[in-house]
């Protein structure tokens, strides 16, 4: 019997395979690891894509707001936040002119202790201030009016509207509603008042077959994006890559929509893997700490291996849940799942103007509850909380392989150790 592990927390979770079972272990082809991060991020700093190098763009600015992303993205901001205040520091800007901005969208503030875990470096936190995003704070906002295509309402943080240097920072990753993480999403909703994230995460948008991973092509929500950081005017962004082992393996800096592309462009042939065959039985995670840190984040891993899942298989995840389920706006939206089943809770979905916060998470979750069975693996949540999952629970993810591969008569199992950051695609052989 061979095991196999699956990120899991800030460790790994094992699993054995019953025997005669045939195992598929999907990976990202092995990125490249940088052998100096220092070096990579002075030289993107000072050859930036589609724009003047950082020291050029700071001259002369009166105020910088820098955007790093919340404590459910991995993102490597020790390596580059102190380079780039010191570079805009020495154009002349003063370290109390300077702001970091973390974007929370409509997730919770960090507390201190995350604070300091975000920015990575305390030179940054005892030389800058450090502001959490309030999507609430009407006044803390700036209005920007409908965007032209879709009426989307644009709210922007204040901080960094007004910004006279405007910079966000993040990771570019397979994103499974909006193609890619990273540069326009760090703006929306990253830093995006709730009425903007309550319209663009309508069905309007998440029912769109263009609004999943890896696509950016007449995707709704990225065109939504761009409209808005098009309205709010000069941007740039630094963009990372990271390996699974959260090496660095990419970086680029400049206008947000160029440098994003190129970073799309790097990561697109590590994380996207053709796959000859669909499955019946796959076995998946949220791809560890810290994004399995609730299970509204484990919906991710849920949705992005639906192309390889054979119509009628079982997706069986693994999360550790360290903090529940997640919002309490999310919880009533389970509940609602549960209550109504999925029909009735895609029905009271149609025709709203502003989703109910956090319900978009509970919609996409339906997506592969459509084509089969979710079972899920935790050590965590309240026999409340499990029930409010909406999908079939297990003790032990061993037990649901064997239980999987025996309902199905197959024994072929996928197994995607890094769950969501990996996307399998089927291309079937000819």
């Amino acid at each position: 019997m061979s095991e196999v592990e699956l990120l899991y927390g800030r460790g790994k979770l094992s699993a054995a395979l019953p025997d005669g079972v045939e195992a598929t272990v999907i990976r990202k082809k092995d990125l490249p690891k940088i052998a100096d991060p220092a070096a990579a991020v002075a030289r993107a700093l000072a050859e930036p894509v589609g724009s003047k190098p950082l020291a050029e763009l700071a001259r002369g600015r009166k105020s910088v707001c820098i955007v790093v992303c919340d404590i459910t993205r991995p993102v490597p901001n020790h390596l580059f936040l102190r380079p780039m205040i010191e570079e805009i520091v020495a154009a002349g800007v003063a370290f109390d002119d300077i702001v970091i901005l973390i974007a929370l969208g409509m997730h919770r503030p960090g507390d201190d202790t995350e604070v300091a875990e975000i920015v990575g470096d305390p030179w940054v936190l005892e030389h800058v201030r450090v502001v959490n995003h309030d999507c609430r704070d009407l006044d803390g906002l700036v209005d920007f009016g409908p965007t032209p295509t879709r009426g989307t309402p644009v709210w922007v943080n204040r901080l960094f509207a007004e910004a006279d240097l405007r910079i966000v920072t993040g990771l570019v990753e397979p994103h499974f509603m909006a193609g890619w993480s990273g540069g326009r999403k760090v703006v929306a909703p990253g830093v995006a008042g709730e009425q903007t994230v309550r319209f663009f995460h309508t069905a309007l948008f998440m029912e769109d077959e263009l609004a999943t991973q890896c696509n950016l092509d007449g995707n709704p929500l990225h065109e939504e994006q761009l409209e808005i950081v098009r309205k709010v005017g000069e941007i740039y962004a630094f963009n990372t890559v990271i390996d699974e082992e959260r090496n660095l393996s990419y970086v680029s800096f400049g206008d947000i929509e160029a440098s994003h592309l190129a970073a799309v462009d790097f990561v697109k042939d590590y994380a996207i893997v053709d796959v000859p065959r669909r499955f019946h039985t796959i076995v998946t995670s949220s791809a560890g700490y810290p994004l399995d840190k609730t299970y509204y984040q484990t919906v991710k891993g849920m949705v992005t291996p639906m192309d390889v899942l054979e119509p009628g298989g079982t997706i069986i995840i693994a999360s550790e849940c360290s903090e529940g389920l997640g919002s309490k706006p999310f919880q009533e939206s389970q509940r609602r799942l549960v209550d109504l089943g999925m029909e009735g809770f895609l029905a009271t979905l149609v025709g709203k103007t502003q989703a109910d916060m956090d319900e978009w998470e509970t919609e996409m979750q339906t997506r592969p509850m459509r084509i089969g069975t979710i079972v899920f693996y935790t050590d965590n949540l309240s026999k409340d909380e499990r029930e409010l999952t909406g999908v079939e629970l297990t003790d032990s993810v061993t037990d649901a392989i064997a239980a999987s591969v025996a309902a199905h008569h197959d024994a072929a199992v996928a197994v995607i150790p890094e769950g969501p950051y990996v996307i399998p695609r089927y291309v079937p052989q000819h």
